[in-house]
């Protein structure tokens, strides 16, 4: 956690960020892609994201993507709630909900992933980012307008989630239950000596909403499908885990004692401890893990970021040979892998660490870490050009459009002209060049 914390100031700006992990990630995409499926779209480019903004949100923008805050999942009591929260917002992306110009543009389009790197030396030091990594997001998800859709269009997206659930084979229980959970939020929220205006609002009235769709959601043939025991297994360890990467330790602690012998409970003590600086404990939390499923990909992750984090390089590359062979080489742990096996300091590692990267940037070009530690590799080596080219795609997808420009146009003039490196190359310089001239102009 030692590179977190270092690199937190700089996103202080920000009031919401974008949380990168294996397990979450593969999570929603499983969860997700039947009701992409039922509503129409396009399954290779929707995305759902996880904001560690702990309100109850959720919200949609253009280019199919879909943003849940921690918020959410922590109210959601299991994975049907949440289901019924993405089928929600499906709703306004196959409705064309979504504002795509002007002051109101979807504000995940404008994300923009950032580096969180301290500089070579926190590699060196074993401290590269960890697996439940924290990228920077210039967005206010929850305050936007972006996300303020009229009341006919939240009843819309209402009755086409309601759709999705039951096209998918879903019950629409937990749609319902959450809508509970809403209308108990928007009245604990509210002064005490005023009655809310449902006029007043952007979204109706949840116990309106609720009402509304009890009808459709019950008469439903797959109301009374219980939740499915294996995907519920996953959301509670999901919730977990996030609880202890996100809440104050001692929270974690309340919620999940010692006498909590659950796999949930191992996983949020284990980051909690982790956070707190005990590794003691926190490793005691991960063998607990490890003996339930020796394999089991990011019960290894963990054990490996606890390791690498805790100035241990060699002892984490076991683990995390096991979670890249386990997770079918996942970009993330593959790139928390590579930097692992550079923190070793030690040669012979290098080019295993060069070709995990690559499988890492080629699956996953979103990865400024994987693309720093690349860039290193490249370096250590003498190619300055491959280590400038991987430079300008860290800076470009960071926003830093100065020096993005500056080291692809380095990479240009020692690449073949044509080659597909040479055109990434150029594409970048093209890029921030224009973006730089924008900017330009705006000031004026």
């Amino acid at each position: 956690m030692g590179l977190l914390l270092t690199a937190r100031p700089a996103l202080a700006q920000d009031d919401e960020q974008v949380l990168r992990d294996t397990e979450t990630e593969a999570f929603f995409h499983d969860i997700a892609t039947p009701l992409a499926k039922a509503a129409g779209l396009d399954t290779s480019k929707v995305q759902v994201i996880l904001l560690s903004d702990q309100s109850i949100n959720a919200g949609a923008t253009s280019g199919q993507l879909v943003g849940v805050n921690a918020g959410t999942i922590f109210a959601a009591d299991n994975v049907l709630e949440l289901q019924g929260v993405i089928a929600h917002e499906f709703g306004h992306l196959a409705g064309g909900h979504v504002p795509l110009s002007g002051d109101n543009y979807g504000k995940f389009g404008k994300i923009s992933i950032l580096s969180l790197l301290a500089g070579v030396a926190a590699i060196a030091a074993g401290a590269p980012e960890a697996g439940m990594a924290v990228m920077g997001a210039g967005t206010q998800v929850a305050q936007s307008s972006a996300l303020a859709f009229s009341r006919s269009q939240e009843a819309s997206a209402d009755a086409a989630g309601a759709s999705y659930l039951k096209a998918a084979h879903l019950s629409g229980a937990g749609m319902l239950s959450f809508f509970g959970k809403l209308k108990t939020e928007e009245y604990r929220l509210s002064p005490a000596d005023e009655a809310i205006n449902p006029f007043m609002q952007d979204h109706p009235m949840s116990a309106e909403r609720q009402l509304t769709l009890e009808k459709d959601v019950t008469s439903s043939p797959y109301y009374h499908v219980p939740v499915d025991p294996a995907l519920q297994a996953r959301f509670l360890r999901i919730k977990a885990k996030l609880q202890g990467f996100l809440l104050d330790p001692t929270t974690v602690m309340r919620k999940f004692p010692e006498s909590d012998q659950s796999v949930p409970a191992h996983y949020a003590r284990a980051y909690a401890w982790h956070r707190g600086a005990y590794p003691d404990k926190a490793d005691q939390e991960a063998d607990a893990l490890l003996r339930t499923a020796p394999l089991d990909p990011y019960f290894n992750e963990l054990k490996g970021q606890m390791l690498l984090e805790n100035g241990h390089p060699k002892e984490s590359l076991a683990p995390l040979r096991i979670a890249v062979a386990q997770s079918s080489s996942a970009p993330l742990i593959s790139a928390m892998f590579g930097h692992a096996l550079l923190a070793t300091d030690d040669p012979k590692n290098f080019a295993e660490a060069e070709r995990v990267l690559k499988v890492s940037v080629d699956k996953d070009r979103e990865d400024p870490l994987a693309w720093y530690a690349l860039g290193t590799v490249y370096a250590q080596r003498g190619d300055e050009v491959h280590a400038a080219l991987a430079t300008a795609e860290r800076y470009a997808m960071g926003g830093d459009d100065r020096l993005a420009r500056q080291n692809a146009e380095l990479a240009m003039r020692g690449l073949p002209e044509g080659s597909i490196d040479y055109l990434r190359a150029e594409d970048i310089a093209v890029t921030s060049r224009n973006n730089l001239d924008d900017k330009v102009r705006h000031r004026k």
